[in-house]
C-alpha cells in the first residue's frame, strides 16, 4: 500500500503532474488537455525507464497516464474558470 501511494504522490509532483497541469492550461478543449497529459505520463515513464519496455511497471504506466490525464483536465479547468471570470 505504501508503494502504491508513493507511486501515486511522486507522480503528483513530477512530471504527469506539473506538466500535464501546464499542457492543460494551454488549451480550452478538454479532449486535447487529456490526451496532452496522457501523452507527459507515458513519456515520463518512458524516460525514467530508459526508453526499455522490460524496465516499465504496469501499475506505474498506468497511474502516471492517470495522474497525467487529470492534471491536463484540472489545468483545462482552470483556464476556462479564469476566462469565464
Amino acid at each position: 500500500m505504501l508503494n502504491l501511494l508513493g507511486t501515486i504522490a511522486g507522480n503528483v509532483l513530477s512530471l504527469p503532474g506539473i506538466l500535464g497541469l501546464g499542457l492543460g492550461m494551454m488549451t480550452r478543449n478538454i479532449v486535447v488537455a487529456a490526451v496532452l497529459g496522457a501523452l507527459v505520463g507515458i513519456g515520463d515513464t518512458m524516460i525514467f525507464a530508459k526508453f526499455q519496455m522490460a524496465n516499465i511497471d504496469a501499475l506505474e504506466m498506468a497511474i502516471a497516464v492517470l495522474v497525467g490525464v487529470l492534471a491536463g483536465m484540472v489545468g483545462c479547468a482552470i483556464r476556462r474558470k479564469g476566462v469565464a471570470a
